[in-house]
């Protein structure tokens, strides 16, 4: 039997309010991570490492700079037809912009209609992980479904925020039953404290899924939400599969970071999601070269350590540091610096965040915050020592207590 065809599609339209001030200024998926990626290149990157090449992506939300990365950084040959194209809302089913994920996708069935796929693989822009979605298209062809849900074992306090899959004991590998964000979940019966999360991702039959969003788009009361509309009318039809994400094999994986998943949707998470890549043995290792993270090109030089005399020591450890970096004489410890970033002599960062081109300057403090773009952080300042002075200057400060700048910001001494 030859292989089918197979159209991705990349759930990117995101607004990301609960990472604001973040988002303030860029969709959730162009939100910057791990020193050198944005978080949409871990769904492009599994997708083009599973050799899926003909991609879209469908944004909405202050999409220039998710726009100008995928345009700058995804380019597939021409030459053999492979792409990866953003599109943006183009209300092509009405005089509105896209209504919900559901909605998005019947916006655009003209491109589904056009390529004529078997099969369409269907992934949000904005979880940190590593899948090979062959893997699950596979699975999903030998089960018979008409469409397929990646799950994976979650907490189950957690099952408030998430999608939660029933599956069928008696036929596993099928979903009895979908539910969006349970107040009282049930945990699973070889595992009460877990349940089943819904990834986000899904495959399924191209003429099915179709015909789903047809039937939705009619539908009186609906949200047009993949998970909260489409699932559950495939789960109706005895139609649903399930595909166990910890049957994903990737190249390259260890026992440490294999079946990683981090949903990046609070600030809180997101901050978590960089202290798993800096572990001496990292919860998720974005150094498998067998399954890249791939990014845009970085033209910027070596990062650069100076000053090595008694008390201004120009240092970093267990931490990320990325191209164009200068530690001028400063002292960093368990942080991720992005391109760019500048520290002077004798100031300190510390458990921390730091997007791109950000100055730290002399004496100045940094502990436990996530510094967006831009940021200049004056001599003698200090951040995320005290909770109320970054609350009084009008810091983000997360229930956690990491504070949050925003792009941009000056922070006065």
């Amino acid at each position: 039997m030859s292989a089918p065809k197979v159209l991705a599609i990349v759930l990117a339209g995101g607004e990301g309010k609960r990472l604001m001030p973040l988002t303030a200024a860029r969709a959730k998926p162009a939100v910057p991570f791990g020193g050198t990626y944005r978080l949409v290149d871990f769904a492009l990157s599994n997708l083009v490492n599973s050799h899926y090449l003909h991609v879209i992506v469908l944004t909405q939300y202050k999409s220039h700079s998710l726009d100008r990365h995928i345009a700058r950084t995804w380019r597939m040959s021409p030459l053999l037809g492979n792409y990866v194209a953003p599109v943006p809302a183009q209300q092509r089913r009405g005089p509105h912009w896209y209504l919900g994920s559901a909605d998005a996708i019947y916006q655009c069935a003209n491109i589904v209609e056009d390529e004529k796929p078997d099969i369409v693989v269907i992934v949000g822009a904005d979880h940190v992980y590593r899948m090979d979605f062959s893997q699950m298209v596979d699975a999903h062809i030998a089960s018979g479904a008409e469409f397929s849900v990646a799950g994976i074992r979650q907490p189950i306090g957690l099952a408030p925020e998430l999608g939660v899959i029933v599956v069928d004991p008696s036929e596993p590998e099928r979903v009895r039953d979908f539910l969006e964000k349970p107040k009282k979940p049930v945990g699973l019966a070889d595992s009460p404290n877990e349940v089943l999360a819904s990834m986000g991702n899904y495959v399924a039959n191209a003429d099915a899924l179709l015909d789903a969003l047809a039937h939705d788009a009619e539908k009186p009361g609906s949200k047009h939400d993949m998970g909260g509309d489409i699932v559950p009318y495939f789960v109706d039809k005895g139609t649903c599969g399930f595909y166990d994400f910890r049957n994903n094999d990737v190249p390259g994986s260890t026992d440490r970071d294999r079946d990683y998943w981090r949903d990046v949707g609070t600030m809180d998470s997101y901050y978590e999601a960089h202290q798993d890549l800096i572990a001496v043995m990292p919860v998720f290792n974005v150094y498998n070269a067998e399954w890249p993270v791939h990014q845009g090109l970085i033209t910027a030089p070596p990062a650069k350590f100076i000053h090595s005399e008694e008390g201004r020591l120009g240092h970093a450890t267990d931490s990320i540091v990325s191209p164009g970096v200068i530690v001028s004489g400063a002292t960093v410890t368990g942080s991720v610096l992005s391109p760019g970033v500048r520290l002077h002599s004798w100031s300190t960062v510390s458990d921390s965040v730091l997007l791109d081109h950000v100055t730290v300057s002399r004496h100045a403090q940094v502990h436990r915050a996530i510094v967006d773009k831009g940021v200049v952080i004056e001599e003698g300042a200090r951040i995320g020592i005290d909770r109320e002075a970054d609350i009084a200057r009008g810091f983000t400060v997360t229930e956690s207590g990491i504070t949050v700048v925003a792009k941009g910001t000056v922070v006065k001494g």
